[in-house]
């Protein structure tokens, strides 16, 4: 459990649900009655939709706190069942456990090994997946399990059913594509809807494809980017995490393109996986929320 300098735990409460008055009244009197220290909150209300959510961060204050997180779980939950709450607690500290699917881009996966190795990325990464062998050594150097899975177009159905073999055996939280150049199949991604973060080489989904950066360039864009986002059954559409973008002009070659999208990959899908891990990032129909 993560503490403070005084020693008590610390713990994150996500929740949503739909909109009603005294949501926020309800949480907050539970959490002053057992003695809990709230250290940071935020929600938002969706008045289109209907929907409320909130994320709190609170620590153990008094001695009739909770002394586990079940006991924790169980007293909630009445107040979880009044609002119809979709909702989680775990303790602060927890790292959930990333699987990162690759093909032969190295950019993104080095950057997450990278931040993880250096304890810059609140996650465990227990495995790489690839239908190439090309990233078996970078992978191998950090100590991370390398599982090559080529794809066969005949058996493509085989070799998702391993990748998934090998997300339940290392006990994934969410699989990662960290540029793996395969589409998933419909089945796939409703398998893991809600645990499958995906890295698109655009600031919206546009110059699909081979070559986006020679397509772009052919265009004369003035803005490249890059988005993050839930994968769904639909190519291309899933729930947006997270974007950014720079400014290029007539000057920039396809391979200043392909050099500075990398860039932005890389920093697009770190805070992504950040957010995710640290429960920032809540599905919304085919939105989301993201409290940063």
């Amino acid at each position: 459990m993560t503490a403070n300098d005084a020693g008590k735990p610390a713990f994150i409460l996500t929740l949503s649900c739909e909109d009603r008055v005294g949501i926020v009244a309800a949480v907050s009197s539970h959490l002053a009655a057992i003695e809990g220290f709230i250290l940071d909150s935020q929600q938002y209300a969706d008045l289109d939709a209907g929907r409320f959510f909130l994320r709190i961060e609170f620590r153990a204050e008094g001695a009739s706190f909770p002394k586990s997180v079940d006991d924790l779980r169980t007293g909630f939950a009445s107040i979880a069942s009044r609002y119809a709450m979709d909702w989680d607690l775990l303790p602060a500290d927890h790292r959930p456990r990333l699987l990162i699917a690759v093909s032969r881009g190295s950019h993104c996966l080095n950057d997450l090994l990278h931040r993880w190795q250096t304890g810059n990325l609140p996650v465990e990464i227990v495995g790489v997946v690839s239908n190439h062998e090309g990233l078996r050594d970078l992978t191998e150097w950090h100590g991370v399990p390398y599982h090559y899975l080529p794809v066969d177009a005949e058996r493509r159905h085989e070799q998702e059913a391993r990748i998934l073999g090998v997300f339940e055996e290392t006990r994934a939280d969410t699989l990662v594509l960290a540029r793996y150049m395969q589409v998933l199949s419909s089945d796939m991604a409703q398998r893991l809807a809600g645990r499958c973060i995906i890295i698109h080489h655009s600031f919206l989904p546009s110059f699909k494809g081979a070559r986006p950066y020679g397509k772009a360039h052919e265009r004369g864009v003035k803005l490249i980017g890059a988005t993050a986002y839930f994968v769904t059954g639909d190519l291309d559409e899933g729930p947006i995490i997270e974007q950014d973008i720079e400014r290029v002009d007539h000057r920039a070659t396809e391979q200043d393109l392909v050099r500075i999208g990398r860039d932005i990959e890389t920093r697009v899908l770190a805070r992504a996986v950040r957010w995710t891990a640290e429960r920032r990032a809540f599905l919304n129909g085919i939105r989301t929320v993201v409290f940063r």
